[in-house]
C-alpha cells in the first residue's frame, strides 16, 4: 500500500468530490456540522433533529436518506449519480487492471432485498486517514457500534441514539496494566490506521506501528505495542478471533511485510510471520488452521496457521488486494481487490475463482460475511455497498446505493443489523440497514 501519508491524504481529498458537487450545485446550505451544531440551544432540538437523523418512515415518504435536499439543488439525484459514476477516479497501482478484469466478472441480478434502510444519523461521524483502509466501523450487537472519528473511538448505541467516547487518542496514552512486552511509555498523538472490536476487546493500530489494546468495560488502556521501528511501518488491518485452547487472540497485517499473532490472555507475541509484500489484510479461517494473506501483489496467499508456510496461491487478481473474509462454513473465502472485483474462492478447488463480481465506482476495500453465512457484503471506495445472497451461490445482490466515501461496512453478530461509515464534510454520517425478516404467520391473522 501507499507508504507516505502526505500522498494518501491528496487522493483521500481528490476522492471525497461529494462535498466539492454540494458547492458547486448546492444554493444555500442548510445543513451545518452536525458535532458542532449538537450543544445549540435546547429549542432548536426538534430542528436539529431533522437535520441530523432521517428515519425509515421518513424515507418512506421520500426524504433523501442522507437528507440532501435535492429539490433546492440544480442537479438530480438521478444525474449527479451518473456524474460520479463517470468521472470518479478509480486508484490502481497496476493500470489498467479495473478494465481488463471485466472479461472475468459473473453475471449477477439487482433487486435483492435483504437489509432495509432504517436510519441515519449524522451525529456521529466516522473518518478515514489513509485511503486505502477502510476497517473503522465494527458492531458488536445490533444496537451497538464503534467507530474512528479523528483522533477518538466513539461508541454509538441506536436504541437509545446517545454518543460517547471510549478512546482518545490525540494526547497521551499509556497503559494502566503492566504486562511483559507492554510499551509502558505509550504514545502520543497516535493516528489510527484501522479498528477491530470484539466482544470487550478494542484493538486499534496507528500509522507507525502502533497497537493499542483496551477491554471496553475496564478504565484505561490495558496494552501497548510497536510492531516495529522500520519507517515503512503502518498497522494495515486487525483480526481479533478466539483460539482453539479458548484465549482470545488477535493478528496484525503490517506494511513491513509481516503478520503478528497476539495472546491477550498473557499479553504476549506468540507468532510472527514474513513475506515477500506488505501484508494488507489477513482473515483467518473458522477452524483456525488456514490463513489468507492479501496485499501489495496481485496474487494473494493461502498459508498453514501454524507454520506460515504457503498452501496454495490465489491467481487471479489484477492489482493489490486489501479485503478479506471467510465464510463460517470454513470452505467458502472472499478476497478485494483495487481491479474493481472481489473474487469468492472454494478451498476445495483453487485453479479458479467460484466468482468474480464487480464494482461500480472503484477498488473493493471492505468484506464481511454474516455469521450464519447467507450474506455477504462487499464496499466500494465510496457510494455502494452491495450485499449478495452468498446462500444462493452469489447470483443476486442488493444494492445499497449513497453519496460519500465509505470508512467501513459492519453486521452485528446476531445478522440483524447492517452499519455504513459514510466520511464527507457535509454529509458524513452512519447508516444503519436493520434484515428484512418475512413473518408470513402473521398474514394468516
Amino acid at each position: 500500500m501507499a507508504q507516505q501519508q502526505g500522498d494518501e491524504m491528496e487522493y483521500v481529498a481528490e476522492d471525497n468530490e461529494m462535498a466539492e458537487a454540494e458547492d458547486m450545485y448546492f444554493r444555500g446550505r442548510v445543513f451545518g456540522d452536525s458535532e458542532s451544531e449538537s450543544d445549540d440551544d435546547d429549542d432548536d432540538d426538534d430542528e436539529y433533529d431533522s437535520m441530523v437523523y432521517t428515519t425509515a418512515a421518513e424515507a418512506r415518504k421520500g426524504k433523501d436518506i442522507q437528507g440532501i435536499p435535492w429539490d433546492r439543488l440544480s442537479i438530480s439525484r438521478e444525474k449527479y449519480r451518473q456524474t460520479r459514476l463517470e468521472q470518479y477516479k478509480n486508484y490502481e497501482n497496476i493500470p489498467q487492471s479495473s478494465e481488463l478484469s471485466e472479461k472475468d466478472c459473473t453475471q449477477t441480478y439487482r433487486g435483492g432485498k435483504y437489509y432495509d434502510f432504517w436510519r441515519n444519523t449524522r451525529s456521529v461521524k466516522s473518518t478515514i486517514l489513509h485511503f486505502q483502509l477502510r476497517n473503522l466501523v465494527w458492531s458488536t450487537s445490533k444496537h451497538d457500534v464503534y467507530l474512528v472519528s479523528n483522533y477518538s473511538i466513539i461508541h454509538w448505541s441506536s436504541l437509545n441514539s446517545k454518543r460517547s467516547e471510549i478512546l482518545n487518542v490525540s494526547g497521551h496514552v499509556a497503559p494502566c496494566e503492566k504486562h511483559p512486552g507492554s510499551l509502558l511509555e505509550g504514545f502520543t498523538e497516535t493516528q489510527i490506521s484501522t479498528l477491530a472490536v470484539r466482544d470487550k476487546l478494542l484493538i486499534a493500530g496507528g500509522f507507525q506501528g502502533e497497537l493499542i489494546c483496551k477491554y471496553i468495560d475496564r478504565p484505561g488502556v490495558s496494552f501497548c505495542s510497536r510492531t516495529t521501528y522500520d519507517d515503512n511501518a503502518i498497522t494495515n488491518a486487525v483480526d481479533i478471533y478466539e483460539h482453539p485452547s479458548g484465549a482470545v487472540h488477535f493478528m496484525a497485517s503490517n506494511n513491513d511485510c509481516g503478520v503478528r499473532d497476539f495472546d491477550m490472555e498473557r499479553f504476549q507475541l506468540s507468532k510472527h510471520f514474513s513475506f515477500s509484500w506488505p501484508v494488507n489484510h489477513t482473515s483467518l479461517s473458522p477452524d483456525g488452521k488456514l490463513l489468507v494473506i492479501v496485499g501489495d501483489n496481485p496474487e494473494g496467499l493461502l498459508v498453514d496457521s501454524q507454520t506460515g508456510k504457503t498452501v496454495k496461491p490465489l491467481c487471479g487478481h489484477l492489482d493489490y488486494s486489501f479485503a478479506s473474509s471467510w465464510h463460517p462454513n470454513g470452505r467458502i473465502f472472499a478476497t478485494g481487490n483495487q481491479d474493481k472485483t472481489c473474487r469468492v474462492w472454494d478451498v476445495r478447488n483453487l485453479s479458479k475463482s467460484v466468482a468474480v463480481l464487480k464494482g461500480n465506482l472503484g477498488a473493493i476495500r471492505s468484506i464481511q460475511f454474516t455469521s450464519d453465512g447467507q450474506f455477504m457484503a462487499m464496499a466500494e471506495p465510496a457510494d455502494f455497498v452491495h450485499v449478495y445472497d452468498a446462500k444462493h451461490g452469489f447470483e443476486k445482490e442488493q444494492e445499497i446505493d449513497f453519496f460519500g466515501e465509505i470508512s467501513g461496512v459492519s453486521f452485528s453478530p446476531d445478522t440483524e443489523s447492517l452499519f455504513i461509515g459514510v466520511w464527507d464534510r457535509t454529509y458524513g454520517s452512519l447508516l444503519q440497514y436493520n434484515r428484512r425478516r418475512n413473518y408470513i404467520y402473521l398474514d394468516c391473522l
